[in-house]
């Protein structure tokens, strides 16, 4: 054994994040998600009963869907294995097929195979899935942040439920990060730690629904409170402002959260309430939205939406689009 070994005989937990130490072992220590874990729901049946069948879920990051499929092949005693559609192909799914026959030869075991990012795999690469899938040789639990409707093919999502799972309230982030401050075993790991009331407002408030981010300010902002002060673990508003910064924005250009935000701008218009028209412009300019894509989407909007009770709407809009094109 060289030191190494025994640092991490002597400290199994290591240097994992914290997000990944406080992660729940069981369906009792998850927070939130009532309508898809809680009591008397289709997935806590299942793993009560042993009867886990094939998912989708379908959420925001950060809202416990890779957790939940740790959570599910651990109660229900079947080998677990993750596979990222970021990193795998073709030949990796074969692998794991054949890995999958050998537990059920040898040890008489069921094979959860968690996907995550499962929109990323291509049709060839989800047509893999489907025998095995269909004779049980695999329990597939996928995991993705976009619309399976639009993202996974039609006979995969036959043999699978899709379970929908909602962006974190704020008060489960709250309990989520009180319980990592006290947690002296797998939390942050300071007995004095102090959190204040305005800094767990502050990180609930800027982590948006994601448990993860929420716990990742945490950690940072621990790690300045540590710092030679007077107060050394005081986690105050201060630490986590210098720990955060700026508050990450949730859009993608080309999916669920491009359209959401798009169609609040024109709901907001068609409510004439500029200042909340304003808000959905700006937030998809500030995450880095193509702004002749707006431009665009104003002129539809000028020509179908306000028509003749403004004729020079559709003028104003075009010259709008004509200029920034020219600039």
């Amino acid at each position: 054994m060289d030191l190494f070994d025994y640092h991490r005989q002597a400290d199994p937990e290591g240097r994992r994040p914290l997000a990944e130490r406080m992660r729940p072992r069981r369906l009792a220590e998850f927070i939130g998600q009532a309508q898809a874990v809680g009591e008397g729901s289709l997935i806590r049946l299942a793993a009560e009963q042993d009867r886990v069948f094939s998912m989708i879920l379908w959420g925001p990051p950060g809202c416990g869907k890779t957790t939940l499929a740790r959570i599910i092949a651990a109660d229900t005693r079947s080998h677990f294995v993750h596979f990222s559609a970021v990193l795998s192909g073709v030949k990796e799914i074969r692998a794991v097929i054949e890995a999958a026959r050998e537990q059920q030869r040898l040890h008489r075991r069921r094979t959860v195979l968690f996907v995550d990012e499962i929109h990323r795999f291509n049709k060839a690469q989800q047509d893999a899935f489907l025998q095995h899938v269909e004779s049980g040789l695999i329990t597939l639990i996928g995991a993705t942040t976009e619309n399976p409707s639009f993202e996974v093919i039609a006979p995969l999502l036959s043999r699978c439920r899709v379970i929908t799972l909602n962006r974190l309230t704020d008060e489960d982030l709250g309990v989520i990060v009180a319980q990592a401050v006290a947690d002296e075993e797998r939390g942050l790991r300071r007995p004095r730690s102090i959190l204040d009331d305005d800094a767990l407002a502050a990180i609930v408030h800027l982590a948006d629904g994601d448990a993860r981010s929420a716990l990742n300010s945490l950690e940072a902002a621990a790690s300045l409170a540590e710092v030679g002060t007077a107060a050394a673990g005081r986690i105050t508003l201060t630490h986590v402002q210098q720990a955060v910064q700026k508050k990450a924005l949730l859009y993608d250009k080309s999916g669920e959260s491009h359209y959401n935000l798009i169609s609040a701008l024109h709901k907001s218009l068609r409510g004439s309430d500029p200042d909340a028209a304003l808000y959905w412009l700006a937030r998809m300019l500030s995450a880095g939205e193509d702004p002749f894509y707006i431009a665009r989407r104003m002129v539809r909007f000028a020509s179908e939406d306000i028509g003749n009770a403004d004729p020079l709407a559709l003028g104003l809009a075009m010259d709008a689009m004509e200029a920034y094109r020219f600039l």
